[in-house]
C-alpha cells in the first residue's frame, strides 16, 4: 500500500536526478567550442600552406621586396592569432566537459581543471597572450597612424585589468600544482 509520503518521495526524487542529468546540456558548448578550435586549427594550417607557397614561390622567382617580407610577417603574427584563438576554445571545451561531465579525463597536470576559477586563471592567461600578438600585429604593420597609441593604451588597459582579476582570485589549488617540498628528518 502506498502512502500519500511515499509518492511525495518519488516526486520530489525525480527533480534531483533531473537536475543531475541537466549537466549533459555542458555538452552544446563543449561540441560547439571543440568543433570551433578544430576549424580555427585547419584554417590556420591552411593559411600557413598558402603563406609556405606564396612565399617560396617569391624567392624562387626573386620578384619580393621589403614590403613582402613585412607583409608576410605580419601574416604571421595574424595566424599565431588564428591558433591562440583555437587554443581558448579547446581549453573551453576541455575545461567544461572536464567540470560538468567527466573529472577523470586523461589530461597533462597543467591542464587538469578542478573548479571555474582554474578555467578562468588559463583564458585569463591565453587572452593576455592573445591581446599582446594582437596589438604586435598591428605595430608591425604600423603606417604612423596616430590612432596606435589610443589601441595601445586600450590593450594595456584590458591586461592590467585582467591581471588585476587574476591577482584577486583565490589561490585555493596553488598547492595542487607545485611540487612537495621535501623534509628532511633530524
Amino acid at each position: 500500500m502506498t502512502t500519500r509520503h511515499d509518492e511525495d518521495v518519488d516526486e520530489f526524487g525525480l527533480l534531483p536526478r533531473a537536475l543531475g542529468a541537466s549537466r549533459y546540456f555542458i555538452l552544446i558548448p563543449v561540441a560547439g567550442s571543440f568543433v570551433a578550435a578544430v576549424v580555427l586549427t585547419v584554417f590556420g594550417a591552411v593559411a600557413v600552406g598558402n603563406i609556405t607557397v606564396t612565399t617560396f614561390g617569391q624567392i624562387l622567382s626573386r620578384k619580393f621586396s621589403a614590403h613582402d617580407v613585412e607583409h608576410t610577417a605580419v601574416e604571421c603574427i595574424q595566424l599565431i592569432d588564428i591558433f591562440l584563438l583555437g587554443t581558448v576554445l579547446y581549453i573551453v571545451a576541455l575545461g567544461l566537459y572536464e567540470l560538468f561531465i567527466d573529472p577523470g579525463l586523461p589530461l597533462p597536470p597543467w591542464l587538469k581543471i578542478t573548479d571555474l576559477d582554474e578555467l578562468k586563471e588559463k583564458l585569463i592567461g591565453v587572452v593576455v597572450v592573445l591581446l599582446g600578438v594582437s596589438f604586435l600585429g598591428e605595430v608591425v604593420s604600423w603606417q604612423n597612424d596616430p590612432a596606435i597609441l589610443a589601441l595601445g593604451v586600450a590593450v594595456a588597459s584590458v591586461i592590467a585589468g585582467l591581471s588585476l582579476v587574476f591577482a584577486l582570485m583565490p589561490k585555493r589549488h596553488q598547492e595542487r600544482h607545485e611540487p612537495e617540498a621535501e623534509t628532511e628528518e633530524p
